[in-house]
């Protein structure tokens, strides 16, 4: 897991715009969604081609978080990246052809993004209720990438909670979409992992000032507590 925190200079900063660090003092767990971005063998598995090492420290972050959210009624979304192939061509070529473009580990990470491979890391709980989606963009948000906001409209969601891996990729990327299709974005910073501490604490840094909250797991299901005792204490 990652231990850096958001440095002063940027909470005093943030704290004078809008009079507190957190954007959110409330989290409704009935309009909540936790969203787990690309927690599978492509990422997790040591020697895959896209290994984050540290994505396997927040194993039990995330397990411990979904299980109290969802003993407050909050659903659990586990976003799986994956891509297609066919007569030669991608379905995103751009990344294949670019960002991957060494022959040997464009193969190797074409075979380990194929449809019929993706499953959830394996040392994550996954309950009967949650929800596995699959994306094939960084965002889950980006048009066309998946299902994930039509699914969370259909719900009710108004507020997503993001965890996974790379906290600067894929958790930024699907973060930042959701606060621009006007989703409350909060980035669980526990639960969230990439290659390095400081790609991860730039990521965080930035997100909080611009796009949506960061907090602890600890923070989010505090927040999500109080609020179902204040809703209790004025019924």
């Amino acid at each position: 897991m990652h231990n850096v925190s958001i440095r002063q200079h940027i909470v005093d900063r943030v704290v004078a715009r809008r009079g507190d660090i957190h954007w959110f003092t409330a989290l409704d767990p009935a309009k909540s969604a936790l969203v787990v971005v690309d927690m599978q063998n492509t990422f997790c598995l040591p020697g895959a081609p896209g290994e984050v090492p540290t994505a396997r420290d927040i194993v039990p972050a995330i397990n411990e978080i979904s299980g109290k959210l969802r003993s407050l009624g909050v659903p659990v979304f586990w976003i799986l990246h994956t891509n297609t192939f066919a007569d030669g061509y991608s379905d995103w070529e751009v990344f294949f052809n670019h960002v991957v473009r060494d022959d040997r580990i464009r193969g190797r990470m074409v075979e380990s993004l194929a449809p019929e491979t993706q499953k959830v890391w394996d040392d994550l709980i996954v309950e009967e209720n949650d929800t596995v989606i699959y994306k094939n963009r960084y965002s889950a948000f980006a048009s066309g990438a998946s299902t994930l906001e039509r699914v969370l409209r259909n719900r009710g969601v108004d507020t997503v909670l993001v965890g996974g891996t790379k906290t600067n990729v894929c958790c930024d990327s699907t973060a930042r979409d959701a606060m621009m299709l006007d989703f409350k974005s909060v980035l669980v910073s526990d639960c969230c992992a990439t290659l390095s501490d400081e790609e991860h604490l730039a990521a965080l840094e930035t997100f909080i000032q611009q796009f949506g909250d960061v907090m602890t797991s600890a923070e989010v299901v505090e927040r999500m507590t109080n609020c179902i005792e204040g809703r209790m204490a004025a019924e």
